[in-house]
């Protein structure tokens, strides 16, 4: 973060100095909500928790270095506090301030990204790209809510060039208020799906909600969007910003043709709107990353990045980020692919689309599914039609762990399984167990699940990653 004293922070947040004589004393560190992490001249935000309170680490904060803290109460520390109503509310209007002094005084430029899957993946090819010209900040993991992607915002100081913020949809409202916050120069609009379907009450909803991110733009900024996604497009019809389309389809001004996939990659052609092209090899596994791979270059392209070097950096990343089609290669010759750290309905087809593309090499595929979380009144049709999926790519063993996933085995049941290609356990141990006894050589594995259901876990037992219980 910029340096700034507790006079000015206090008025930022519309706090109140409980010191009066601490209202020199300046934030020279980072910002943080974890006391654990605070390092010397930061600031602590004490933050109330589902299961703990961060009020009860602020004597841990300052025996970390902590200079001061970000409070809803007073707290009996020799800290200087800075009270407000809502730490959350505070830490966004202390994000605001510093992200509009860095795009006044230094240019920084801001990258928001939104849509229903491929966020995470698109800011980490966003991430190597612009890198390899400027200093960088980009969340971790998927810090896209009202506090993690303030939080990662607040990592920027002076001589950071681009921060590219990821901005998950919370409710309505959700995505706008970040983007207020955040200001973004460029605003990428993924896909709208299914992902949350049963928490905001229809896909209509969720495309609303998308769409605020466009809604907060200022006149200068420009839309990055998704030609092939029909909601997208209808966002891009009410939009009066400058737009620039990426797809498959013949509209897209970046547009990728030629896909292929094998066990190394995924390559495509992409043609550039002046007519070039050339080939595009990437070492992530699964071709509906092309569509995250496409929308990171068109915007490395509005920020004038080399083409050559933007290329480069997304054929040398190794994985969009642990858990998310993971590819490993075990020694007995079985691929296991760990794509179990987030689940819609959408991504859940991808990946299997992808199993199967891969088995037509002619070895053995088995799809190893748990629960897609958040789809409310929709789980069991949306998982039930899962299990009629695998059957239809002709997937040849199907795996179904977890009581909350039992319907997608009866889905494939009902699509016409035989018995015994489609398996069911309530129990992760019991499913690797199993699968331990079955896996042969030259098998391909996708291990596919929302985080809440831990199968990624089970993904690394399977290629010997821990030797740790599942369950």
């Amino acid at each position: 973060m910029i340096h700034l004293d507790l006079a000015t922070i206090a008025t930022i947040v519309d706090g109140r100095l409980l010191d009066a004589s601490s209202s020199g004393v300046v934030v020279t560190g980072s910002v943080e909500t974890d006391s654990r992490l605070v390092g010397p001249g930061g600031l602590f935000v004490a933050k109330p928790g589902e299961v703990t309170d961060g009020h009860l680490f602020v004597g841990k904060a300052l025996e970390s270095g902590a200079v001061a803290a970000l409070v809803e109460r007073p707290v009996d520390a020799s800290i200087p506090q800075i009270q407000v109503g809502d730490v959350v509310l505070a830490l966004g209007r202390l994000a605001k301030h510093v992200l509009h002094v860095l795009k006044r005084d230094h240019n920084l430029k801001v990258i928001g990204i939104t849509g229903s899957n491929g966020k995470t993946t698109t800011k980490n090819m966003l991430r190597e790209i612009l890198s390899t010209t400027g200093e960088t900040v980009a969340p971790i993991e998927s810090y896209n809510n009202e506090v993690g992607a303030p939080y990662s915002m607040l990592r920027c100081t002076e001589t950071t060039r681009f921060l590219v913020a990821e901005m998950g949809a919370g409710g309505v409202g959700s995505i706008a208020y970040l983007a207020e916050i955040a200001k973004p120069d460029i605003a990428v609009e993924l896909k709208v799906g299914l992902a949350h379907v049963g928490e905001f009450g229809g896909i209509e909803v969720t495309a609303a909600i998308k769409a605020e991110l466009l809604h907060e733009l200022e006149p200068d900024a420009i839309a990055v969007l998704n030609a092939d996604d029909g909601w997208v497009r209808a966002m891009g019809e009410a939009c009066s910003n400058r737009k620039v389309w990426f797809g498959t389809s013949s509209e897209a001004n970046f547009r990728a043709t030629d896909l292929a996939l094998t066990i190394e990659g995924t390559s495509f052609e992409l043609h550039w709107p002046d007519g070039n092209h050339q080939r595009v090899t990437l070492q992530i596994l699964g071709e509906h990353h092309v569509m995250n791979a496409l929308a990171a270059l068109t915007v490395a392209e509005q920020l004038g990045i080399d083409r050559g070097r933007a290329i480069a950096a997304l054929e040398a990343m190794p994985l969009a980020e642990r858990w998310r089609m993971q590819l490993t290669n075990r020694p007995d010759g079985v691929t296991v692919i760990n794509d179990a750290y987030n689940a819609s309905p959408d991504s859940t087809k991808a990946a299997l689309q992808t199993l199967a593309q891969l088995g037509r090499s002619g070895r053995r595929t088995i799809a190893v599914l748990g629960e897609m979380a958040e789809l409310g009144e929709f789980s069991l049709e949306q998982h039930d039609a899962i299990g009629r999926v695998v059957v239809r790519l002709n997937i040849d063993q199907l795996v179904v762990v977890g009581e909350r996933a039992r319907v997608v085995h009866l889905g494939a049941m009902q699509e016409g399984s035989w018995d015994g290609e489609s398996q069911f356990f309530e129990e992760s141990d019991d499913a690797l167990a199993y699968l331990r006894e079955m896996l042969q050589p030259n098998d391909i594995v996708l291990v596919k699940s929302s985080k809440s259901a831990n199968l990624r876990h089970l993904g690394d037992a399977l290629t010997g990653e821990t030797q740790a219980e599942v369950h």
